[in-house]
């Protein structure tokens, strides 16, 4: 597409080339189900729900950065509506022409594979998206509302410093300011994230919540295994009620698992 080229920030930049590369392949053997769950997930998972969220505070900053995040999301957009087209072809028509300007997505050329990989730029997103999808976890399970802004911590490798601004923006995250007390401090890989949930939760009752599922999934465990653990029972009992203990215990083990993390996390 003529006027569009890459000039984002290498780190940002969401790469179509694997993408164009494996969606040749299923064209060619005619796996159509799975091309069109490859470019679902590549356009919601990666293009929408991570480029276009870190790059709301680039627009906002504005100048150079911003024009170069524009010209690289339209060379996005511009590949995924060609791939798309022979799956979804009225409404991607009218998208592409109405981004492009030009007469119609059908005479368009095919997306081709240049071949090109950062594989430094793909290490220091999934650093990003992990720490992101680490806090966002830990806030679902305490029960802090998606909207909630928090005061926060951050300390960051270098490589996910200069995201900063994107990560508060992705998880509604105040810096810290005087009388800040972390109430939970999370460690994700190499950083960490200290978090004042005083005023999003109460903190003791939520450890009082999370002591007594504790103790629930703790006793569930000690009634599976017993049972397990008695020749005579397993003897006796249908194949598929032992499976069945083997299955709650399993799931106990997990709930207990997630538990204690949880209760390690929110600070004393």
């Amino acid at each position: 597409m003529e006027g569009l080229g890459f000039g984002w920030p290498r780190a940002i930049a969401p790469d179509a080339s694997p993408v164009i590369a494996e969606a040749d392949v299923l064209f060619d053997d005619y796996q159509f189900a799975n091309l069109s769950e490859l470019l679902y997930h590549f356009a919601w998972d990666e293009v929408f729900d991570w480029y276009l969220e870190l790059s709301k505070t680039t627009y906002s900053a504005g100048g150079a950065a911003a024009d170069a995040s524009c010209r690289v999301l339209g060379h996005v957009l511009d590949s995924l509506l060609r791939l798309l087209h022979p799956i979804v072809p009225f409404v991607t028509d009218k998208l592409w022409t109405t981004l492009t300007g030009q007469e119609s997505v059908v005479i368009a050329s095919w997306p081709t594979d240049p071949g090109y990989r950062d594989r430094d730029a793909e290490s220091e997103i999934a650093e990003l998206q992990e720490l992101v999808t680490e806090v966002r976890r830990f806030r679902s399970d305490q029960g802090v509302r998606t909207s909630q802004r928090v005061p926060a911590k951050l300390e960051l490798t270098s490589a996910l410093a200069a995201h900063e601004s994107a990560i508060r923006q992705l998880l509604r995250l105040e810096p810290a300011t005087e009388g800040f007390s972390a109430t939970a401090t999370l460690p994700i890989g190499q950083a960490r994230v200290s978090l004042d949930l005083s005023q999003a939760i109460d903190v003791e009752a939520e450890r009082r919540r999370l002591q007594k599922a504790l103790m629930a999934a703790e006793k569930e465990l000690d009634t599976a295994a017993k049972k397990l653990g008695n020749e005579g029972f397993l003897a006796k009992a249908p194949a598929n009620v032992v499976e069945g203990i083997r299955a709650r215990q399993q799931t106990a083990q997990q709930d207990a698992q997630r538990i204690r993390r949880q209760l390690e996390l929110l600070q004393q």
